[in-house]
């Protein structure tokens, strides 16, 4: 394309600041878009705007979206309690928050068909422990479906693309491939707790820290910079 222009979901963490930045590298004009969905790690909307502004993106919004209304998450309902104890096979953790990606991404797209974005890059990771649901090859593939009928830009033959280039990748590849786009991986934020540092015991921090530990940049293993 000679111009393309993508919306970047914006989480805060390792993964859709990578994202981003690959959309970057490619030339594109990126627009960031972050979620306020009443998730207890509110944290990590602090990173999205650090990360926003180091990308130097052309625009970074954060919707409100308040998911924590009918909760069934431990991201989103302070009475359940966050897994702790490490990573558990073929189980699909309490963490999954139900229709979290879907609705992102519809909102996603109602913004990109508004503003003439060409497509929506995503930092959804198939490989990643947890086998959410809505993080797999087949669901993309089915939204996008979708997404080519449910907008005026699809209907005319100008779909807008749904683009996980981190799909497929272990999160050792995604660190290598942040650290050589010179993603400030210290800036993100992945814990799933409330505090003001990561906790180190939850299952995203030891995914985080174990792929760090294997490419010998333990140096950033639950440390993130505090902004």
């Amino acid at each position: 394309m000679a111009h393309c222009k993508t919306i970047a979901l914006l989480s805060g963490g390792l993964d859709s600041a990578t994202a981003a930045a690959i959309a970057k590298k490619k030339g594109h004009e990126v627009l960031g878009l972050s979620f306020n969905y009443g998730q207890r790690h509110i944290r990590e909307l602090k990173a999205a705007v650090a990360i926003a502004n180091y990308l130097n993106l052309a625009e970074h919004q954060i919707i409100d979206v308040d998911l924590s209304t009918w909760g069934g998450s431990s991201l989103t309902d302070l009475n359940k309690r966050i897994p702790n104890k490490g990573v558990k096979a073929n189980l699909i953790p309490n963490t999954y928050v139900p229709g979290r990606n879907t609705v992102f991404i519809a909102i996603g797209l109602s913004m990109a068909e508004a503003v003439g974005a060409n497509q929506i890059v995503l930092g959804i990771n198939a490989m990643d422990y947890s086998g959410y649901p809505d993080c797999r090859p087949d669901y993309i593939e089915a939204y996008q479906s979708l997404a080519n009928l449910s907008n005026k830009a699809g209907r005319e033959g100008k779909g807008i693309k749904l683009w996980a280039p981190l799909i497929n990748l272990e999160k050792t590849e995604i660190l290598k491939e942040a650290l050589n786009l010179n993603v400030p991986v210290e800036m993100t934020w992945s814990c799933y707790s409330e505090k003001d540092s990561p906790c180190g015991v939850c299952d995203s921090c030891r995914i985080r820290d174990a792929a760090l530990k294997k490419i010998g940049r333990e140096d950033l293993s639950s440390n993130v910079k505090l902004l």
